[in-house]
């Protein structure tokens, strides 16, 4: 019968070779910047140490990305509220 054609379901690799698993690719794990240099910590008396962990837009830079661990993360988040609030920092960016 002309109907009972098969199709590929949708959202279904078809059975000619795409059923390969997906690999998974782990990268090197970042190293966080104050636990190998014991004499640095994060202070609100630094803005241009602190300035390197916010973006252009005026925010933190999320830990997945700084590659800080959590608590040296949330020192560093407090350091800059800190900062900003005595106007070491700017809350957001400037205007161009």
């Amino acid at each position: 019968m002309e109907h009972e054609r098969e199709r590929p379901r949708m959202g279904h690799r078809s059975q000619e070779g795409g059923n390969k698993p997906k690999r998974k690719v782990f990268t090197s794990r970042k190293a966080c910047r104050f636990c190998t240099d014991k004499e640095s910590k994060p202070n609100y008396k630094h803005p241009k140490m602190l300035a390197m962990y916010i973006s252009e837009r005026g925010r933190i830079i999320p830990r997945r990305i700084s590659g800080l661990c959590a608590m040296h993360q949330r020192r560093l988040t407090t350091s800059i509220k800190q900062a900003r609030t005595m106007a070491l920092l700017p809350f957001t960016a400037t205007q161009r």
